[in-house]
């Protein structure tokens, strides 16, 4: 009789631990924010910043990266978005830098591409203690809703200088705006994740040979 094979658990390499948090204030003259995230979420979000479409945005980023984000901006609309947008990037890029703490263990870089429709978005993220950022929408048009589209590339500006991040986001191809955009920010989200996520094969090691990130 042949010895009946010993079935093995196949386990991820992805571990649990305690939820990793940051809070963060920023008040200028320009811009009053006040954010919070939970980097181990389940997509719940509360986003107001005056701009409907960059809203969607930030709610759509908050569940393609299981994250959880409170977001509330009072900007000064009435001169120009350009402070609102790029002031909520630079926010939520030190929060998910003071959520990560010291780094250790994670995977540091991750990337997606993502399909929306008729449109191809890719985005690329390393965490790497250094800033970087490269923008490339495709999008034409001054208005996709009711944002301006050249800020787009002010926020992930943005949030590479808060998270001092090398951040690489580029639609492949499409033809609708507001599915440019969109593919872009799930993209970002879904690599973001993988970035951030614990790996148990690096244990507590830092993911660098410089001994610092």
């Amino acid at each position: 009789m042949m010895a009946k094979q010993k079935k093995r658990a196949v386990r991820s390499q992805h571990v649990a631990g305690p939820a990793r948090r940051a809070a963060i204030e920023r008040k200028t003259t320009e811009t009053k924010i006040s954010l919070k995230l939970v980097l181990e979420g389940s997509g719940r979000y509360k986003v107001k910043t005056g701009i409907r479409f960059f809203d969607h945005m930030l709610e759509l980023f908050t569940r393609h990266g299981a994250f959880d984000l409170e977001l509330q901006c009072d900007g000064d609309l009435d001169v120009d978005q350009h402070h609102t947008v790029e002031d909520v990037g630079i926010a939520l890029g030190e929060a998910f830098d003071q959520a990560l703490g010291d780094k250790k263990g994670i995977l540091r870089a991750g990337y997606f591409l993502m399909p929306m429709d008729e449109t191809l978005g890719v985005a690329a993220v390393d965490l790497s203690g250094r800033v970087a950022c490269v923008v490339k929408t495709r999008v034409k048009k001054r208005l996709v809703g009711d944002l301006q589209s050249e800020l787009v590339e002010d926020f992930f500006e943005g949030f590479a200088r808060g998270a001092r991040a090398n951040v690489h986001i580029a639609t492949m191809y499409g033809r609708s705006n507001h599915h440019k955009i969109e593919a872009l920010f799930k993209a970002f989200a879904r690599a973001l994740r993988v970035a951030c996520s614990r790996d148990k094969q690096m244990g507590e090691m830092l993911p660098s040979t410089k001994g610092l990130l």
